[in-house]
């Protein structure tokens, strides 16, 4: 489904954007172009330079966003959707938290909570996360945990932030 018309069934859902090997910065904005056919983007962060958490050694700094996506696509299409795209930017999932060419997370879809095989929204990780938070913040930092009623400024307020560097605030112009 692609362009869906607006209708009184669209939820806002967060994504999480992020690219460490080859051009980061060019895949990011033709993400968000991607993830724009699939609804409406509602509100995109400020881009993050951060290190890697997690994974094999030697990774380069990632580059990381987020965006908020009016939608009307169930939350698995979506997922399905966000994981095409990845594949189609030449990402290959060999490794757990490997360096990726583009990885697009599903963090928050409406206040749905669902725990199964394909799909744990919320994303299990994110409220513990400052790669996560920092752009979730920059959306509506008021943006409550759907279980734990934690707001997205709280949880960024306990988190580590070292190795968290903001990057550009026009990071989708091309100039």
């Amino acid at each position: 489904m692609r362009n869906p018309a607006p209708s009184d069934s669209d939820v806002d859902a967060y994504i999480a954007l992020g690219a460490n090997l080859g051009h980061p910065l060019e895949t990011l904005r033709w993400a968000v172009a991607e993830v724009g056919l699939l609804g409406e983007v509602c509100g995109i962060s400020k881009l993050y330079r951060t290190a890697p958490v997690g994974g094999p050694p030697g990774q380069p700094d990632y580059l990381n966003a987020a965006l908020c996506l009016r939608t009307r696509l169930p939350p698995l299409e979506l997922l399905a959707a966000l994981h095409d795209t990845e594949a189609r930017a030449g990402r290959e999932r060999r490794e757990r938290w490997e360096a990726r060419v583009l990885d697009l997370d599903l963090i928050l879809y409406g206040n749905r909570v669902e725990a199964g095989p394909t799909l744990t929204l919320p994303h299990p990780r994110a409220w513990e996360r400052a790669f996560v938070l920092a752009p979730l913040a920059d959306l509506n930092a008021g943006l409550a945990h759907p279980q734990t009623g934690e707001t997205v400024g709280q949880a960024l307020a306990r988190t580590d932030g070292s190795g968290l560097g903001i990057g550009a605030t026009d990071w989708l112009s091309s100039s």
